[in-house]
């Protein structure tokens, strides 16, 4: 018998796996053979447009530019081939592919590679697998060419940081605080400590900047046609969202997706889900957003980041949404998967410390800045359970604050065993914090029980994850929202309700129909729905057979 493969040899091999002649034949009729000469620079960082790039001979290089100059990531050659995950979404690239030996390329560029990946499965397989291990491994390997300088007491930091690694962007982070290489930087650029965040972005310095400023210094979008009428466009990339996104494009719609931050919604912030169907050992929020984004792409659909709704032109046909920039997109059919927010503190300091000790996520980003300390989880729902079980692995005590007697009627039984059994979790009963105290970051909270006085306790990190508040504010006076503000759909919309939004048309509301034909709400921002990803994700794509149905009236 022989003895097993090297788990490493065969991971390299799915990276940059080998190609058979049969199956560059079958690549041929979707792409154009391209001479090359040594030196010729086919990519650049941040270039939009990438092409997949067969080497048919010769070779080509691989690599990450980064402030020590560049990084030899592999050497193509003839049977390899060129490209990862940006090259099918259409965003700017991460490496610089140079020819080494002349020879000829196959190139195939983003929409001919989405044909053949819907048609072929044998090389939808192997590219896909590749293109995703290989963002993975940029980004675990670390070095390139964006640097986020910050400060671990900065809140602007923390949001640079949420933002790149939820969008799977790969950065080198920087703490004035701790990294001596920090001050030579800083003079480098002519930025000072009062200017952090900073992003050094490929040639750019970036003071302090939003979302929007990064993502387009970076390429994340593709660039997007504003007189273009899409069947259907989806608001919010959470799990309602790109469901709707994955089976929309899949079924031939022309599919746009508007997320606000990052894929994944609050799903994504989550460390682990244990009991979303088909994930038996669990899988963070983060990579099952990721995998769900790039099955929306292979489709087709096409998904803008850091681009929130703000208004919905609800009398215009075909519908108007109005997202960052004053940008207007026109839509046949809308998903309002836009989802809802963690429940703030109702306390004067609490938006003070918001970013600097208050967290509305608990990752890997967020347990970094608790070490070995104690912290605050509120909230009794799956969430806050998981970042219970999640944060004690790493910090000395959680103590977990509940409003309620318990946990049996708000959380799933596995967590409520795990938290029970953890010794570094200690469980508050009817408990809530009532005031907050500290300098530039939190320092102290004063929680009180009802059976007790009021403590005080030396912590600097709390959780919030307790309730939720639709994100509908910018839905004001369009549709039917409920006394919480979640949108109203279906069955749920009396003939009272249907008369007084003035409901056009003699058929009642479809299934997730809100009261404006062809606008369909789904997930948490939904009047009803059940707070699941699972739930989420069955609303979204149920919503796009009934989205097929008003395209045909």
């Amino acid at each position: 018998m022989s003895a097993p493969p090297d788990i490493r040899e065969t991971r390299r091999d799915q990276i940059f796996p080998l190609l058979t002649a049969a199956q560059i034949a079958r690549l041929e009729p979707h792409g154009k053979r391209i001479p090359t000469r040594r030196g010729d620079v086919l990519a650049e960082p941040g270039e939009r447009g990438g092409r997949l790039m067969v080497i048919l001979s010769g070779t080509l290089e691989i690599v990450r530019p980064g402030m020590a100059g560049e990084q030899l990531v592999v050497v193509h050659t003839p049977g390899h081939f060129a490209g990862e995950i940006s090259t099918l979404r259409g965003q700017g690239g991460l490496v610089r592919a140079r020819v080494g030996e002349p020879g000829e390329v196959l190139a195939i560029d983003a929409q001919h590679l989405r044909g053949l990946l819907q048609s072929d499965a044998e090389l939808s397989e192997i590219l896909m697998r590749a293109f995703i291990l290989r963002r993975v491994g940029l980004i675990t390997s670390q070095p390139g060419d964006v640097i986020l300088i910050g400060s671990r007491h900065s809140a602007g930091t923390l949001r640079l940081q949420q933002f790149l690694t939820r969008n799977g962007f790969p950065y080198v982070n920087l703490d004035v605080d701790e990294d001596a290489a920090v001050q030579d930087l800083l003079d480098r650029f002519q930025v000072s400590v009062d200017d952090v965040p900073v992003v050094l972005c490929r040639g750019r310095v970036l003071k302090n900047p939003g979302n929007e400023e990064v993502a387009d210094c970076l390429g994340m979008n593709p660039t997007i046609d504003e007189q273009r009428v899409r069947d259907l466009v989806v608001i919010g990339a959470g799990p309602a969202g790109l469901a709707s996104a994955v089976y929309g494009a899949s079924e031939g719609l022309d599919v746009l997706v508007v997320e606000t931050s990052a894929p994944g919604g609050q799903a994504g912030s989550s460390s682990k889900i244990e009991n979303y169907l088909g994930f038996p050992t669990g899988i963070s929020g983060q990579a099952l957003a990721g995998r769900a984004l790039v099955q929306a792409q292979k489709f087709g659909a096409e998904i803008t980041v850091a681009n929130g709704a703000v208004r919905l032109h609800c009398p215009e046909r075909p519908y108007a949404v109005e997202v960052s920039k004053q940008h207007r997109l026109l839509a046949r059919t809308v998903v309002i998967a836009s989802g809802a927010e963690y429940r703030k503190l109702e306390l004067p300091e609490a938006e003070r410390f918001q970013g600097v000790g208050i967290y509305f996520a608990a990752t890997a980003v967020e347990a970094r800045l608790c070490g070995d300390e104690e912290i605050i989880v509120v909230g009794g729902g799956n969430s806050a359970g998981q970042a219970a079980v999640f944060l004690a692995g790493a910090c000395r005590r959680v103590h977990l604050l509940v409003r309620s007697k318990g946990l049996a009627d708000t959380m799933s039984r596995y967590l409520i065993r795990r938290i029970h059994d953890s010794p570094r979790i200690t469980l508050h009963p009817y408990t809530q914090i009532v005031a907050l105290e500290g300098g530039v970051q939190l320092e102290r909270v004063t929680w009180r029980s009802r059976d007790g006085p009021a403590e005080t306790h030396e912590i600097g990190h709390v959780f919030l994850m307790m309730g939720a508040v639709p994100n509908t504010d910018w839905l004001a006076g369009c549709l039917a929202l409920d006394a919480k503000g979640f949108a109203r759909t279906g069955s749920d919309l009396d003939s009272a309700t249907l008369a007084a939004s003035s409901w056009p048309l003699h058929r009642a509301p479809y299934p997730f129909e809100t009261t404006l034909p062809g606008v369909f709400a789904a997930g948490d921002v939904r009047s009803g729905s059940v707070k699941r990803v699972a739930s989420s994700v069955g609303e979204g794509s149920a919503c796009v057979q009934y989205v097929h149905r008003v395209l045909a009236e």
